[in-house]
């Protein structure tokens, strides 16, 4: 799968990009990059977060709903960032990727709640 991915508002830190590819990662099951459209060395590993993550139930409000454009559940695709370190990989779950599956609408959100920015990803793996 590849996919175009319009942000209305740039990634954290990515400022001012806000196209970008999303691909699969070749046998990853559910790994895939974000490579901006403008800046091909500027890339992301992420995760669906539904195929990794057994307790990750992130609630978004209206309002985050609203600026992608969704009114279904089954139009998001939700995805985490991935940080591979030295002996493990950690994953954003304070401020996910959302995704309108059927537009490529995004918007990098940040949720209510008490959800680390850095988690073991070995702890949430299903």
């Amino acid at each position: 799968m590849s996919a175009h991915l319009t942000f209305a508002e740039a990634p954290f830190g990515l400022e001012p990009l806000t196209a970008f590819t999303l691909a699969d990662v070749e046998g990853g099951g559910g790994l895939f990059t974000l490579t901006a459209d403008l800046d091909p060395g500027i890339r992301l590993f992420l995760l669906v977060a539904g195929a990794f993550l057994a307790d990750y139930t992130p609630m978004l409000s209206d309002e985050q709903c609203a600026a992608i454009d969704v009114t279904r559940p089954d139009e998001v695709l939700l995805l985490v960032v991935a940080n591979p370190g030295e002996g493990s990989v950690t994953v954003n779950l304070l401020a996910p990727i959302v995704v309108n599956a059927n537009t490529g609408a995004a918007a990098q959100v940040i949720l209510d709640g008490d959800w680390p920015l850095r988690a073991e990803l070995a702890g949430h793996v299903r």
